[in-house]
Parts: C-alpha cells; sequence; structure tokens
C-alpha cells in the first residue's frame, strides 16, 4: 500500500477480541506511529489497543467519517464478527501494510 493520504477507517484491538478502538484518518501509517508512541494521549494508550486488525480505505474523507460513525454504533459482537471476517486470527496487519513494526508481547 503506498504511504499516500488517503481516508480510512482502523480498527485497533488490544489482542484477540480485546478492547477495541475505532477510528479514522488521511494517513493511517502517521496515525498508527501517533498512537504506539504515546504522541497522542487517551483511550488508546491507556488501554493499550495498538493492533491494526481491520482498515477500510475510502474516496474520500466525508464517507470514512459516516462509516466510522456507522461502526462505533454497532453492537460489540458486529464489531468482532467484522474483524473476524478478513482476519481471522486478528493478527497485527501494520507490518503487512509497511506501517510499522512488529508488535512484541508484553510481559
Amino acid at each position: 500500500m503506498p504511504r499516500d493520504r488517503q481516508p480510512c477507517v482502523y480498527i485497533l484491538a488490544s489482542g484477540v477480541r480485546g478492547t477495541l478502538y475505532i477510528g479514522v484518518t488521511s494517513d493511517l501509517g502517521a496515525r498508527l506511529y501517533q498512537h504506539r508512541t504515546g504522541v497522542t494521549r487517551g483511550f488508546v494508550g491507556q488501554y493499550a489497543v495498538y493492533r491494526l486488525v481491520r482498515y477500510e480505505m475510502s474516496d474520500d474523507m466525508e464517507s470514512a467519517i459516516s462509516r466510522e460513525k456507522q461502526l462505533k454504533r454497532w453492537h460489540r459482537g458486529w464489531k468482532i464478527n467484522l474483524v473476524e471476517s478478513q482476519n481471522p486470527e486478528w493478527n497485527d496487519l501494520a507490518p503487512g501494510l509497511g506501517l510499522a513494526e512488529p508488535l512484541t508481547p508484553r510481559r
């Protein structure tokens, strides 16, 4: 995936079926870097929600924001089913996209 800016909705997880975070960005690589390095404080850092488990590219920011709002209204079970429909192992997708180093397990 090129590092060009493109609207995107993404789901982060703390682990398999763990805490979920849904966000929207125009630069997925930069946003993941911010989350993983603690540049922005908040929910993601507090609950260690760093694993990129799903992302959806959009044609424009308006549709990405609309999709983000839709997903945030969904029940947790629906969100889990959505992730598992394409990522049943809950793998961190960021390294495969060239966006981040693999996460190392915390002890």
